[in-house]
């Protein structure tokens, strides 16, 4: 850090990147982070969620994450909470599956049929 508008630069994205962890309204996605997640990826796969979202400056997705959903065997897991509560789960995402996730499903409101599970963790 060189310079007091590198530090205001810094402050910008760190606020920017909190804010899509806390709001309350419109599209909510989740990152399954237990070790079973983290070992299968998904600290790169939400790293991409978080770059994907700011830089399309999606305003209305809320990124969060939490532990272990019990389908460790579909892990990375990625759920997508639309604004009326319709949830749809994607198993073993990577980082490329992240990238048109966001843009199919959060941009365009596409749901990718083939990489969602069941709950019992069955691809749908």
């Amino acid at each position: 850090m060189k310079s007091l508008a590198e530090l205001d630069k810094l402050r910008e994205e760190i606020q920017r990147e909190m804010a899509l962890r806390e709001k309350k309204e419109g599209i909510k996605v989740v990152v399954s982070m237990g070790t079973c997640g983290i070992a299968a990826g998904a600290r790169d796969v939400i790293a991409v969620l978080l770059e994907e979202i700011s830089r399309r400056n999606l305003q209305d997705v809320v990124l969060t994450q939490t532990g272990c959903a019990g389908l460790c065997h579909c892990e990375p897991l990625v759920q997508v909470e639309g604004p009326g509560g319709e949830k749809v789960t994607y198993g073993h995402v990577d980082e490329q599956k992240a990238r048109e996730i966001v843009a199919a499903h959060l941009v365009n409101g596409q749901v990718i049929k083939e990489w969602t599970v069941k709950e019992e963790g069955e691809r749908v």
